[in-house]
């Protein structure tokens, strides 16, 4: 399956860069380019990057802070803020 459809990089080159030493999507870049022009395949980047214990996507760390993770997923946080309700909103 490709992962950058701009440079035609395929999941299994991501893998590959990821099993030598790659940490992050830039250093995914400087390996294969995928992520360096449109930018469309980089958060499939850092779910690859997350589901072989790299950095995690920064997305998915903001998202369990806010208690928005998708609880299955196991990252939701239980120390994440609460948002207060807001108020209805009257009629003029």
């Amino acid at each position: 399956m490709y992962v950058c459809m701009c440079h035609a990089v395929t999941e299994d080159q991501v893998k590959q860069a990821i099993d030598g030493g790659a940490n992050t999507p830039r250093q995914i870049a400087k390996g294969c380019k995928a992520g360096t022009d449109c930018g469309s395949c980089v958060r499939r980047i850092q779910a690859l990057l997350g589901e072989h214990g790299a950095r995690p996507c920064p997305t998915a760390r903001l998202a369990a802070r806010l208690g928005l993770a998708d609880p299955e997923a196991g990252v939701a946080s239980a120390a994440a803020p609460s948002v207060p309700a807001r108020a209805p909103l009257r009629a003029a």
